[in-house]
């Protein structure tokens, strides 16, 4: 019979599921086990409530009649409320109607649901007003006693600044710059820890170390600022303590806390972190220390948080330390440095161990994504050291673990080191949000496959917080136009519904602030320039406010993240600044745009001004957000705005045409870029898609399959090709090892996806340009044609509901596969190729088809007559068929002319 399995709430995963913020969570469940046949007819759920003392209460059990298991709706007649504590447990019935047993527990609680449940204070160090350079952290300690048996505990905290809390010498919980990064003056984001296991009967205590992280950190390009939200860090902590007869004691953070300057005499997010060991305070969060009034001073008590800042569980996983790295190699550099090379471009820091010398002595870590000349390449970390101190206690044995800091590095250059064998004390901590990875690609060619796991690694490294545009250099900013391309791969990759939900919340606070435009980054307040970085609209950037929710919508069917973004979507179309005469119904030409950002042929200083017409650029992807807005507002029943965008979408696409697209289907800028959007964006009549679709292969075989795209154009080229009916032209493309093109930084042994093509030049130099990452996802977007194309897994339904498997042979390809998680199981596609004996260049297809239950795919396999296409349901699948590959290959590049 069969099995339900992987109950959850909404789009939470375990164990982030204590403290959240829902009153009536949704619930989806899968089935394990079950005939190929099996179809539920009807389901039923089990509400019950878990008091203090564990012991569980039914409140409602409630069946009924439908096949839904993705996204139930809450069926007990009461929301939750604050601290309430519930699990559920699900059971179904086939059509026969048999049941299954009942599924495991779930388990959700629920955090501080209202302002009223926060009693705290928020405290701060009595020196923290008027601090202008960079603050040691702080140590806040409170002792406190228990007099009876603990049976639950829970502590409620958070930070402006970043936080670490210990109770009794003890960590709490295995967050990493807590509480995260948002928009601090309209969110701040708290924690909810289950302490009960490091609560005891008598005395205790609890310390808190704090420093300032995003908050008043030096933070944004150019220099950056401090002090953006606020002058000095503060703390918030209300810890709720049940004993064993149901008394509850509060501990809050008020005027009796003490507070101490810590060792992490510097945290800086761009500079790094200075721990010096001989400021320690021995046994500072444990309990019965006596304080020295010479080191601990009584807290300053502030005034409340204020109410127009949202205390909230937020949606979004936390950051964790996710992985460790062991150093592939040592090598002495000409000028005599060691330096660690962790074969691996990443994000986090270097953790130091078995460390011995004497006191006082100072260990220095600088960190770097690349090397230049044998030595630490460190200009393109522009205003941004990257440098960790350790000053040695002298005690023998120590250890360094960076706490309020993160770098983007490779490679880590020690100086004064004094220890055991470097190689075996150093490891890199691998830190970033804490996703599900959801899919998984490979192929036969294994420089593409190396690819896709630097595209991988990229997304990992820039999804910290916030999604972020690069990880090392004086930026790491939540850049909306890298987010609005690269989200329908992201989703591909992991489950990042949480983490994009909660970021794009900011991303409408900071639109409301701005009057309507979206921010160029959010969270905002970063950009020294408020002329066109703050205030002025940008096409692509602040189409991410329909972009990234359509693709959150199209991966999970889920249409609550476009009902949360309508009105930030709605408002946005609105202030697109349109032509006052003329061509009414597309950009104001009058209007800057970054158009194609980043186009190869734009110079390193200038990544602006690209082979392809800004304001063309511009107005595709508004009519491309317009088609989108007309499809949204009729999911959400919004009839006359529906009809609205879509008068507005028809007329804007005649403009265009009369604009820039001749009656053969010629386009004013003759660039990559410009075909590629018209053929994607269905800016082309019928009659004018072959000459484009033609025109895009002479462009890129004059240009020896050599990318001219950048940020606009990359997501789409090869799709546009595939299209165009030119596949093996696409592969050709992506195939290409010359710069510039995807596998260049492959074979010059890049890790993650580069920012710039050419970040570092073929004689092994790096890029003068200012502006130069080697850990940038944004042209990692071509995944999702390597997932679609190479491999054939193509979604057809939002939420993978039907789906279509048709891999597109070609090239040298011999075998191609691709994996995804969806609502419903996991889906995948593997296909073989291998010659078969005779004549004839007949190959034999063999294509292999997981399809989880409730969903239908369409299996599309070349033959020698043409094609075969089936159409199958829930189970796994095998499909054979012979082919021949008629096609050119290799393709040619035009030759060049006399």
């Amino acid at each position: 019979m069969a099995r339900i399995a992987q109950v959850h709430f909404e789009h939470y995963h375990a164990p982030n599921t204590l403290g959240v913020e829902e009153t009536r969570p949704r619930i989806s469940w899968k089935f394990e086990n079950h005939r190929p046949d099996f179809a539920q007819s009807a389901y039923e759920i089990e509400v019950s409530e878990i008091a203090w003392d564990s012991k569980t209460t039914v409140l409602s059990t409630t069946k009924r009649t439908s096949s839904e298991s993705y996204l139930v709706p809450w069926l007990h007649t009461e929301p939750l409320t604050s601290r309430q504590k519930t699990s559920i447990r699900v059971r179904a019935w086939d059509e026969s109607g048999d049941a299954t047993e009942w599924s495991d527990r779930a388990v959700l609680e629920a955090g501080l649901l209202n302002r009223t449940d926060w009693q705290c204070q928020r405290i701060a160090a009595p020196w923290g007003p008027g601090t202008k350079e960079p603050d040691p952290e702080q140590l806040y300690r409170k002792d406190f006693d228990l007099s009876k048996k603990i049976a639950k505990a829970r502590l409620y905290i958070t930070a402006q600044g970043v936080y670490e809390a210990e109770l009794n010498g003890q960590k709490v919980g295995d967050h990493f710059m807590a509480p995260g990064w948002t928009t601090y003056d309209g969110r701040l984001q708290y924690q909810t820890y289950d302490v009960t296991s490091l609560l005891r009967a008598g005395a205790n205590a609890i310390g808190v170390r704090v420093a300032e992280g995003w908050f008043s950190g030096r933070i944004g390009f150019a220099g950056g600022h401090r002090n953006i939200w606020g002058p000095h860090t503060a703390l918030l902590v209300q810890m709720e303590v049940t004993t064993t007869d149901g008394e509850v004691t509060t501990i809050l953070s008020d005027g009796s806390w003490s507070v101490a300057k810590g060792p992490i005499q510097r945290a800086e997010i761009y500079d790094g972190e200075k721990y010096d060991a001989t400021k320690e305070i021995p046994l500072w969060s444990s309990p019965g220390m006596s304080l020295d009034s010479a080191i601990w001073s009584p807290v300053l008590v502030m005034d409340p948080l204020p109410e127009t800042v949202k205390l909230t569980a937020g949606f979004g996983e936390p950051v964790r330390r996710i992985e460790t790295l062991k150093p592939v190699a040592k090598t002495i550099t000409p000028s005599g440095k060691v330096i660690l090379d962790f074969g691996q471009n990443l994000v986090g820091y270097v953790k130091l161990s078995n460390i011995n010398g004497p006191r006082g002595h100072k260990i220095t870590l600088s960190h770097a994504e690349v090397l230049e000349h044998e030595e630490l390449c460190t200009r393109p970390l522009r205003i941004c050291k990257a440098i960790d101190e350790y000053i040695l206690k002298g005690d023998g044995n120590e250890s360094y673990n960076p706490r309020f800091t993160f770098h983007g590095f490779r490679y880590a250059q020690i100086d004064g080191w004094t220890g055991g064998e470097l190689e075996e004390c150093a490891e890199a901590i691998v830190c970033h949000t804490d996703m599900t990875p959801v899919g998984g690609f490979t192929s036969s060619n294994p420089l593409l496959n190396k690819l896709y796991q630097n595209i991988c690694w990229g997304m990992r490294d820039n999804f910290l917080s916030v999604p972020t545009d690069c990880p090392q250099r004086d930026e790491r900013l939540g850049w909306s136009g890298d987010l609005a391309l690269f989200a329908p791969t992201a989703v591909l990759i992991y489950d990042c519904f949480t983490f994009l939900k909660n970021w794009l919340i900011d991303v409408e606070y900071d639109q409301r602030v701005l009057g309507g435009v979206p921010a160029m980054v959010t969270p905002n307040n970063t950009i020294p320039d408020p002329v066109w970085c703050r205030r002025v609209p940008c096409a692509i950037w602040h189409d991410v406010t329909v972009l990234a929710p359509w693709a959150l919508y199209e991966e999970t069917a889920d249409t609550s993240i476009l009902a949360q973004q309508y009105n930030s979507m709605v408002t946005w179309m609105r202030k697109v600044p349109l032509q006052s005469t003329g061509a009414t119904h597309l950009w104001d030409p009058a209007i800057f745009n970054l158009g194609d950002w980043l186009d190869p042929a734009a110079p390193p200083n200038a990544p602006w001004k690209g082979a392809t017409d800004a304001k063309m650029v511009a107005n595709a992807f508004l009519i491309h957000s317009l088609d989108l807005m007309s499809e949204i507002s009729g999911i959400l029943n919004q009839d006359s705005d529906q009809t609205h965008f879509t008068t507005w979408s028809k007329a804007a696409r005649q403009e265009f045409q009369d604009e820039y697209i001749t009656k053969t289907g010629r386009l004013v800028s003759d660039s990559q870029t410009a075909y590629a959007l018209a053929i994607c964006f269905d800016l082309l009549t019928d009659s004018q898609k072959d000459h484009a679709g033609s025109r895009l292969v002479y462009l890129v075989r004059k240009n020896e399959f050599k990318i001219g795209t950048g940020f606009a154009g990359t997501p789409f080229i090869c799709e546009a090709l595939a299209k165009a009916g030119h596949i093996q032209v696409a592969y050709a493309m992506l195939l290409n090892e010359s710069c510039p093109s995807w596998l260049y930084p492959v074979t010059m042994g890049a890790t993650t996806v580069w920012e710039r093509w050419d970040s570092m030049l073929p004689d092994g130099s790096v890029n003068p340009g200012e502006m130069t990452s080697f850990n940038h996802y944004a042209f990692g977007a071509i995944a999702k044609f390597m997932y679609e194309r190479v491999a054939g897994l193509q979604r057809v339904e939002p939420g993978w509901k039907k789906f279509r498997v048709a891999p597109s042979i070609g090239a040298e390809f011999s075998h191609g596969s691709a994996e995804h998680e969806t609502a419903f199981g996991r889906i995948s596609s593997r296909w073989e190729a291998t010659q078969t004996a005779g004549e004839g260049g007949v190959e034999k297809m063999v294509v292999r088809v997981s399809v989880p239950y409730s969903t239908t795919c369409e299996v599309v396999i070349p033959t020698t007559s043409g094609g075969r296409r089936e159409v199958v349901g829930c189970g796994e699948w095998t499909f054979e068929s012979e082919f021949r590959r008629d096609y050119e290959w290799p393709v040619k590049a035009l030759p060049p002319k006399s």
